[in-house]
């Protein structure tokens, strides 16, 4: 996928700067936001199919700018850039609706095939191809050709890493599926976001998102050692 607009969420103006000029060369088009408040009025104005968000902004984290942009509805991928590199900001960022993470340094190689693979994982390879006919389990309605849950009619708001997940889980739907097959399928084997506990993140707001009772799950069941199941 070439020509999206991405929103640059960076203070440094050489970072940003580096950055526009690799995704230009990439055929995309770029946009610049220095600040948290800067970062939501384009967001708003601009609607871009894709995020690259610094933790430390001067008026504001990106934590904060990540969780205000999913209160609002924003779907889009949103990559986490950052000299931090603890497991506890990088789950935190997850836990705020983060899709991926990536910690200073980098190589602009590195974060362009990211974006592009979560591009291509947000838009393009899923509904190009799964059939398009909605699934059903009970109350709750998958359609994968138009990245869309409803439960008992209502609609559920999911980002495209929490439609994954959980679309995953449903294409083995009764068939126990280990946290590593999860992220294998839905980060890929070069995604730096790893480890089991990512896993569970997502698990956890799927449960807040699709189940009445999210401690007493009816559709996302736990395999105690091995992973999750779906049970329709």
């Amino acid at each position: 996928m070439t020509g999206e607009r991405i929103l640059i969420v960076e203070d440094e103006r050489a970072v940003a700067r580096g950055l526009e000029y690799g995704l230009q060369a990439d055929g995309y088009q770029v946009i610049w936001a220095r600040t948290g408040a800067e970062a939501l009025q384009l967001a708003r104005a601009e609607n871009p199919a894709l995020i690259t968000l610094d933790i430390r902004l001067p008026d504001t984290s990106g934590y904060d700018v990540c969780r205000a942009l999913r209160a609002e509805g924003f779907h889009q991928p949103v990559l986490m850039l950052t000299a931090r590199d603890e497991e506890v900001d990088k789950v935190l960022g997850l836990e705020l609706g983060a899709d991926d993470y990536v910690v200073k340094p980098y190589s602009l190689r590195e974060v362009t095939a990211r974006i592009r693979a979560l591009l291509r994982r947000a838009y393009g390879d899923l509904s190009g191809q799964e059939q398009n006919t909605p699934l059903r389990f009970g109350d709750l309605e998958i359609d994968p050709a138009r990245f869309s849950v409803r439960r008992a009619g209502e609609t559920i708001e999911l980002t495209p890493t929490e439609f994954r997940v959980l679309h995953h889980l449903v294409s083995q739907a009764g068939w126990p599926v280990t946290r590593t097959a999860l992220i294998e399928a839905v980060w890929g084997y070069d995604s730096d976001i790893g480890g089991e506990r990512t896993v569970d993140v997502h698990i956890r707001h799927l449960r807040t998102k699709i189940e009445d009772d999210p401690a007493n799950p009816r559709y996302v069941i736990t395999v105690r050692g091995v992973g999750y199941r779906f049970e329709g």
